[in-house]
């Protein structure tokens, strides 16, 4: 009942700041504090959440053999996960050709300059570094800047570290179990203010960016948001049907995060309440902890996604036409680098940036895009998440540990709130009012007598 009226609450904030923005900007632009609020008391969660979560998980599963067995399943998954999503990118793009015809003159000096400062921040990036940076050289610096896949790599080794220390370890694992519990509570409370953020995340953006913004977009907008349900009710839907659940099911539990994620175009803000409602939906705890925060590495499928379309967008703006290898290679090249800076602001463009460079093409197409790159951040955030949800399925069913009990005794908890939102909603604002119920009948009665 309480995360029923939560997800009301979100929603009438997401309207609110909608209008809030459209009708009086002067008031949406100074809405961002906020949304930062908000999403700082995230941050605070999401370091000791996941290492408790890992630590627990793996530990109190004590199968170590079989930790290998689940990154080498989770990997497969992700490589043809993200390879479906440039598919659909590069195919829509290939379609809707939204660059072609777009006028280049809303492009400023700075913002070529941006651009510009972008390519060289990729330029220093490559997949032999995200290997490297992998593994951290202090676990403190690294829950202090939010590097969620270090965190996953000590989390595990601390948790074989336990597993081979045996009985002696036992008040350790206690001590972290706990704190889990804490942590998850800690999550419940911190959501409380999600409308909050919401509402000053959604009217900063539309102030910002203007509804007006809309029209001279439409075509990208239009064809990004295209590939994204694309993706999510064609290639989602059918790795759901593979494993045995609804992909409406799965949406429906995760619509709280997905709101979170499609308002603050931020992928950490819905990771902690997302993870809490995997577990509740029938995916183990290990298994949680450990795919969700290695996708938002490895497994972007809304950001990956976006990237094959925007390359397109770039080249087709300045008439280059490029052969079935050189898309290809290009694909290719993408799906490596965008591996590679992960937790980089803009991350998209900046790949997107570096790449270009990197081919030798303009980055005009770059700074058009930036443009508009927050509505564009809000649709691939929130298919990256759910993408990583549906995960966290697949890995689960393929190990043979998704308990459809535990869904279906999910999904019959929703039915039960949902039937009994209104009513009770009803019963408190009598209660409100200090008046009963059958008050109103009687009055009617008396009236209809008279």
């Amino acid at each position: 009942m309480k995360t029923t009226k939560l997800t009301l609450y979100i929603f009438l904030s997401l309207i609110a700041g909608v209008i809030v923005g459209w009708k009086y900007p002067e008031i949406g632009a100074k809405m961002q504090p906020l949304a930062q609020i908000f999403l700082n008391m995230i941050k605070m969660i999401i370091a000791p959440l996941l290492f408790s979560v890992i630590v627990t998980g793996i530990a109190s599963h004590g199968n170590i053999s079989s930790l290998g067995k689940l990154g080498a399943k989770t990997l497969i998954y992700f490589a043809a996960a993200t390879s479906f999503a440039l598919v659909i990118g590069l195919s829509v793009g290939l379609i809707t050709k939204p660059g072609a015809g777009f006028s280049s003159s809303i492009v400023s000096q700075n913002m070529m300059d941006a651009v510009s400062n972008m390519a060289a921040q990729s330029s220093h990036n490559s997949t032999i570094d995200m290997f490297v940076n992998i593994v951290p050289t202090s676990i403190i610096k690294s829950m202090a800047n939010g590097d969620l896949l270090q965190i996953v790599v000590f989390s595990v080794f601390f948790a074989i570290a336990i597993c081979t220390v045996g009985e002696k370890a036992k008040p350790v694992l206690n001590c972290v179990s706990s704190l889990s519990e804490i942590m998850f509570k800690f999550t419940q409370l911190v959501m409380n203010f999600a409308p909050i953020g919401v509402f000053g995340a959604i009217s900063y953006t539309i102030a910002e960016s203007g509804m007006g913004i809309m029209i001279n977009y439409a075509k990208i907008i239009a064809s990004l948001y295209l590939a994204l349900f694309i993706f999510l009710f064609v290639i989602l839907n059918i790795a759901c049907r593979i494993v045995g659940i609804s992909v409406y099911s799965l949406l429906r539990a995760i619509r709280e995060p997905a709101i979170l994620a499609f308002t603050t175009s931020t992928s950490e803000a819905a990771l902690p309440q997302a993870m809490k409602i995997m577990e509740s939906f029938g995916v183990p705890k290990n298994i949680v902890g450990f795919v969700m925060p290695t996708g938002y590495t490895f497994n972007l499928d809304g950001s990956t996604l976006y990237l094959a379309l925007a390359m397109l967008f770039s080249i087709q703006l300045v008439g280059i036409e490029l052969s079935t290898f050189q898309l290809l290679f290009v694909m290719a090249t993408l799906m490596l680098t965008s591996k590679g800076i992960a937790g980089v602001p803009r991350v998209a463009l900046v790949v997107l940036a570096g790449t270009l460079s990197n081919f030798g093409y303009p980055l005009i197409g770059v700074a058009i895009l930036l443009g508009v790159d927050q509505i564009l951040d809000m649709g691939r955030t929130t298919v990256n998440l759910i993408g990583n949800c549906v995960a966290t399925v697949v890995v689960a069913k393929w190990e043979n540990e998704f308990n459809y009990t535990k869904m279906e005794e999910f999904n019959r908890q929703f039915e039960i709130q949902r039937s009994d939102f209104f009513p009770i909603i009803k019963k408190e604002i009598y209660s409100k009012l200090d008046i009963e119920e059958h008050s109103f009948v009687g009055i009617k009665d008396e009236n209809e007598n008279k």
